[in-house]
């Protein structure tokens, strides 16, 4: 049987990131369907995510010679730049090992914590391996992103923060990938106010939790799939998957639609830029997909996002929204057809963002074009107005993405 780790272990984790560590900030959620929701902004906390938290924790309790031999982690970029920093702050050598495709900006920033960056792989999992392996041959102290109790008391300080900032939290939802996250915020949480409702939240993709506390132990995910990177864990670890099981209310799934759709929301609502596996939970709320106990408080727990793949996530959570529409359409190749379409459009109130024409295609017939069209729309009955004019107009038509 793990212990749990106790309250007194993570008030002690409170008073060693005093004046390290950010208390950040709390703020309503400004969508209008998510009344009596507060957001902790960990998106805003130094390195970027809550990730600081556990590993200056964990680094901090090293002897004088373990910091001597330095450190390794693996990560796909927020644990990599919490333990970069912590190993900076507090004199110790880092070495990160990273999945191959991990967010340039994640890479940039953890080597300019100081970190020394090895990249190879495709998940988290081969680089954890990986870093296994450098700690046997080195003696570095393998830092692991959410397998240990000092990283789990390290992320429980978010819930003293959370219950000091909202003493009437009814339920606190946070992302769940290995678990560290979730297992901490329940230790603190419960202990301090058993009747606070936790609910930790998956990717669809990289769901590994609801499998493995059917098992009643921590089983490994044959594929994931999803652009919540960070919480893309094939196996959750045994010290948080026993506080999981333990304490953890509820495991609730998102789609990466639900995930677009949060992200963009964020940014338009409350004015806040999160990444994807930071995002989850309040896709959750978002989507009302679970119940809560209001007030209830959504860990937005990381906010370092590559740019070129948030602008893919505005677009994409405005056409899950209804808000951008592309769609294909087949007509006469004769003078005139497309100006007609466009005003039809036009007329419609449709802002057209791209056009592509082509005659080449060869699933078309003698005498036909395809047109693939780009449409910024005011949302969802609008977009299907704009389909049922064309349509009505004699235009063969299909939506991308959509059942319109």
């Amino acid at each position: 049987m793990t212990e749990l780790v106790s309250l007194d272990d993570i008030r002690a984790a409170a008073a060693a990131l005093e004046g390290v560590v950010r208390r950040t900030p709390m703020e309503p959620a400004r969508d209008p369907v998510l009344a009596g929701v507060h957001l902790k902004c960990e998106n805003l906390q130094r390195a970027g995510s809550f990730k600081i938290r556990g590993a200056y924790m964990r680094v901090s309790r090293l002897s004088p010679r373990q910091r001597e031999r330095g450190v390794v982690a693996a990560s796909a970029g927020n644990h990599a730049q919490g333990v970069a920093l912590a190993a900076s702050t507090l004199g110790a050598r880092a070495t990160v090992f990273m999945p191959a495709g991990a967010p340039l900006p994640k890479v940039a920033a953890t080597k300019g914590y100081g970190a020394e960056v090895v990249l190879g792989g495709h998940t988290v999992d081969e680089a954890l391996r990986d870093a296994h392996r450098f700690a046997e041959e080195t003696g570095a102290t393998l830092i692991h992103p959410f397998d240990h109790r000092d990283i789990v008391a390290g992320q429980g300080t978010i819930a003293l923060e959370i219950l000091e900032q909202v003493p009437e939290t009814g339920t606190i939802v946070a992302s769940v990938g290995g678990g560290g996250l979730a297992a901490g915020v329940a230790a603190a949480a419960k202990q301090l106010r058993p009747d606070v409702r936790i609910i930790g939240v998956q990717a669809e993709g990289a769901a590994a939790y609801p499998d493995s506390l059917a098992a009643g132990r921590p089983v490994r995910l044959d594929k994931m799939q999803t652009i919540a990177d960070g919480i893309a864990v094939g196996k959750p670890g045994e010290v948080p998957f026993a506080h999981v099981a333990d304490l953890v209310d509820e495991i609730a799934t998102v789609t990466e639609e639900d995930i677009s759709r949060a992200l963009l929301s964020l940014l338009e609502r409350n004015k806040l830029v999160v990444e994807p596996a930071g995002g989850v939970a309040y896709a959750a709320l978002l989507n009302c997909s679970i119940a809560f106990d209001a007030p209830a408080v959504a860990v937005l727990s990381g906010g370092n996002i590559d740019p070129l793949l948030l602008m893919r996530l505005i677009e994409h959570g405005l056409a899950a929204s209804g808000r951008f529409l592309r769609c294909n359409l087949r007509c006469r190749d004769r003078p005139g057809t497309l100006a007609s379409v466009l005003q039809l459009v036009g007329t419609r109130g449709g802002n057209i963002v791209d056009v592509y024409h082509q005659r080449s295609d060869p699933r078309l017939s003698v005498g036909e074009v395809s047109v693939d069209l780009s449409i910024e729309t005011r949302g969802p009955e609008h977009a299907a107005e704009i389909v049922a004019a064309l349509r009505d107009a004699d235009y063969f038509l299909t939506v991308a993405g959509s059942s319109i």
